[in-house]
């Protein structure tokens, strides 16, 4: 998929890498997307086991691809394992990802739905729910961030910027297929415009 950087992994480092993912699985309403700009801190920034591209390019390949979009998570352990040692490591770090991320979440979402489900006429469970739509919408909004200044930063990124606002406006109003929109996208970045 990309170049690969080389980098030393040990038993506690792939532990690590399974415990932030179980984490962020709590994170993670609205989806796994919603904690890629905790993922992008913690495998680029902190821990620099994947390069910027590795993750932009992980996230852009899984949302093109048929099937769920969860499917970056999975990207991302596999290049942080190519990245350590190879294709064992990389199934590894795949095996980390995306069991970090889906075991604690489903396992609270099976039990908080039934739970939810059995008093759903308490002012709690209805308040709850209209709550967590604004967090939902930052965390989606913080994701756009991410992906939108990964490049150079917002100064340089004009383009890209300009090219998400039209994105979400022509999504919120027409019913054009996200795909011809990711399309577009493809077309302007292989002929190098954003």
């Amino acid at each position: 998929m990309n170049s690969l950087h080389h980098i030393t992994m040990q038993a506690l480092d792939w532990l690590n890498l399974w415990w932030h993912f179980s984490a962020l699985s709590l994170l993670a309403v609205g989806g796994a997307i919603t904690a890629a700009p905790d993922m992008h801190r913690f495998l680029v920034e902190q821990q620099h086991w994947l390069t910027d591209q590795q993750f932009n390019t992980s996230i852009a390949i899984a949302q093109a691809a048929p099937g769920p979009n969860i499917l970056f998570v999975a990207l991302m352990g596999w290049n942080v394992g190519l990245n350590a040692s190879g294709y064992a490591a990389a199934l590894l770090g795949m095996a980390c990802t995306m069991l970090g991320l889906l075991v604690p979440s489903t396992t609270l979402m099976w039990l908080s739905s039934r739970w939810g489900h059995r008093n759903r006429e308490l002012r709690a469970v209805r308040a709850f729910k209209q709550g967590m739509a604004p967090i939902v919408i930052a965390l989606m909004l913080s994701t756009g961030w991410l992906l939108s200044s990964a490049q150079h930063g917002p100064n340089r990124d004009w383009p890209l910027w300009l090219m998400t606002a039209l994105s979400a406006l022509i999504v919120w109003r027409t019913k054009i297929h996200i795909l011809w929109l990711l399309g577009i996208g493809a077309v302007l970045g292989a002929l190098g415009w954003v």
